[in-house]
């Protein structure tokens, strides 16, 4: 049977951060992985998350089996995070994943049970991992452009597209810090996009991983809650990787909203039999952590003033690269780089300058010049500024 097996595409990111592994250069910079770094270039446990450990350590909780739907309170939990207090929560329902990407394929496990072969539309570029997954559960992708010529958000390029989009068609939105460009819609963009999908019909499906470190949570969650409010159906794959710092405790959550309560009484069972024959249930501390967090007013507080912090310094490296760069004479560079917000940003380098800055400065950024702005210590900056200085003085070629 094994001899049958052909050599399967090997996964980008995590074949650039074993090529970072195996790099002898003591002077190497690992920008690959959307994991966010202090300025000593570890990826701290937060304090919030630490003192929720203790006490759950302390109350020496049962193991035993949560069910498909996972923690039940970490679910409403998530609902009033995502949604907020009006009345969308209550026409939506709620199942714990394995992290963000477990939400990302249990909805669209859901999307094909309802509809098989439906066209899921995604941004080009896009997250790496979003046309895997949906076309591993057996749907359509097709591509809506996101960046006009001079690396803005492009407006009219994206309406132009999703205005072929037919009803019932599945569109895919970043909610917030769009990986891998950095670049958002504005406000006005949301609306017009939220509009276009009330007047076509068609489905938003918003993938949310990187809330609280753009512009802030409230704001960074806020062009879903508008779709929540604009169209009677949405999906919704929420992670708590990043702005938790969980990515070891794979923790996430699908949310599923319908026209009513009515409409949704078939689907958590839906999702728990996808979950069931994928990974049967979700694990347990991430969420219980995640639950004790935003149930006591005291570590809530306390984890949001620090991921104020961490959004802090992820602005403070954006604008300490582009100060550099601009010092360098590349400011029509930096200004491009100025415009992103969250975790990424996409260097103005084509494959082969991100090949010779590899090579060259032992910087590693994926081919397409997406660069971890989270992952970089302050005194780096003006070394990735230096080297991508060098490679732009080198030309294309």
């Amino acid at each position: 049977m094994l001899e049958l097996l052909l050599p399967p595409p090997v996964d980008p990111l995590w074949d650039l951060t074993e090529a970072y592994g195996a790099d002898a250069r003591p002077e190497r910079l690992n920008l690959v992985l959307g994991v966010y770094r202090d300025q000593t270039g570890g990826t701290p446990v937060m304090a919030a998350v630490r003192e929720a450990e203790i006490r759950l350590a302390e109350r020496s909780a049962s193991k035993e089996y949560r069910g498909l739907s996972g923690n039940t309170a970490f679910n409403r939990a998530m609902l009033s995070m995502v949604l907020g207090s009006g009345g969308a929560a209550e026409r939506a329902v709620a199942v714990q994943t394995v992290a963000g990407s477990g939400a990302l394929r249990l909805l669209a496990d859901l999307i094909c049970r309802t509809r098989p072969g439906t066209t899921v539309w995604i941004s080009d570029p896009a997250y790496v991992n979003h046309r895997p997954i949906l076309e591993a559960a057996g749907l359509t992708v097709r591509t809506y452009g996101w960046l006009d010529a001079e690396g803005r958000f492009d407006t009219e390029g994206m309406l132009r597209d999703l205005g072929r989009a037919r009803r019932d068609d599945v569109v895919l939105l970043q909610g917030c810090c769009h990986n891998p460009t950095g670049v958002d819609p504005t406000a006005q963009a949301w609306e017009a996009v939220a509009e276009l999908a009330s007047e076509h019909g068609w489905v938003p499906f918003v993938d949310l991983a990187y809330h609280g470190l753009g512009d802030g949570l409230e704001a960074d969650l806020a062009a879903t809650r508008l779709f929540a409010e604009r169209v009677p159906e949405m999906l919704v794959a929420v992670s708590c990787s990043k702005n938790f710092g969980l990515y070891s405790d794979r923790t996430g959550c699908a949310v599923v909203l319908g026209a009513s309560r009515q409409s949704l009484r078939h689907v958590e069972t839906a999702l728990q039999n996808a979950a069931r024959t994928l990974y049967s249930m979700p694990p347990e501390h991430g969420a219980a952590v995640v639950t004790a967090i935003l149930e006591d007013d005291g570590l809530r507080d306390l984890w949001r003033a620090e991921l104020d912090g961490m959004r802090a310094r992820i602005e403070d490296n954006r604008r300490g690269l582009t100060a550099e760069l601009t010092a360098l004479g590349r400011g029509e560079q930096a200004d491009v780089l100025a415009r992103q917000k969250g975790m990424f940003s996409m260097l103005p380098l084509t494959p082969r300058q991100m090949l010779r800055l590899r090579s060259r400065f032992a910087i590693y950024g994926t081919t397409a010049g997406r660069i971890n702005i989270a992952g970089i210590p302050a005194h780096r900056i003006p070394c990735l500024a230096q080297g991508v200085a060098a490679v732009l003085g080198e030309g294309t070629g």
